[in-house]
């Protein structure tokens, strides 16, 4: 019946002469102040006050595509990107805290990071910049460009982020336990745990 209904109804609704069509109905601005508040009381013990987190197996989220971290956030409540603790928490948020927290968050600047292993990071950046030619491997900066900063909405900011943190990433996605991007995992599916290594150092020290 409803489709029936949908399928007779006109293409374009009718208007009475004079009538003006409605305004579209803009998408509500995020509100900071509750982004602070939300995010002091539900991600400041893992991430850190401002969102650098300073405990290396937990992401740094300040200065992050707002975009990329409400997917993020949507992924874990919905169950397609698995992780216990953080499930637990976005099942907490609606859609309109996932917005605050993320568009609060992005607006912290970002710290540097470093490279730990001076010894891999030429291996590192190889990789990133150029990738693996003959083993049909993309460069890294070709999504996540040349100094790390990523592209809004597309792929996330990697530049500075805990090499611990990245290393667990990709072989997730390498191993199929992290699903929530198939252009991650088919790159993951070819590297090595030392190129992993090197490439997650790498990326801790890029500016």
């Amino acid at each position: 019946m409803l489709m029936a209904a949908a399928l007779a109804a006109p293409a374009f609704p009718a208007f009475s002469a004079g009538a003006t069509p409605a305004a579209p109905t803009m998408a509500a601005k995020p509100d900071l102040v509750k982004g602070e508040a939300s995010f002091t009381a539900v991600c400041a013990a893992c991430h850190s006050a401002d969102g650098n987190s300073t405990i290396a197996a937990n992401p740094k989220l300040s200065q992050q595509h707002p975009e990329y971290l409400v997917k993020q956030l949507q992924e874990f409540k919905s169950g397609k990107r698995n992780n216990a603790i953080m499930t637990g928490f976005a099942s907490m948020l609606t859609d309109e805290d996932m917005k605050n927290i993320a568009y609060w968050v992005a607006s912290k600047p970002a710290k540097a990071g470093f490279s730990s292993d001076k010894d891999l990071v030429a291996l590192g950046e190889r990789i990133y910049r150029g990738g693996i030619s003959d083993r049909q491997i993309a460069a890294c900066a070709g999504c996540h460009s040349p100094n790390g900063a990523g592209i809004p909405i597309q792929y996330p900011r990697l530049s500075g982020q805990h090499a611990d943190y990245t290393t667990l990433q990709l072989k997730m996605f390498r191993d199929g336990s992290r699903a929530n991007s198939n252009q991650m995992a088919q790159v993951a599916a070819k590297l090595n745990d030392l190129e992993i290594k090197a490439v997650a150092d790498y990326i801790a020290g890029l500016r």
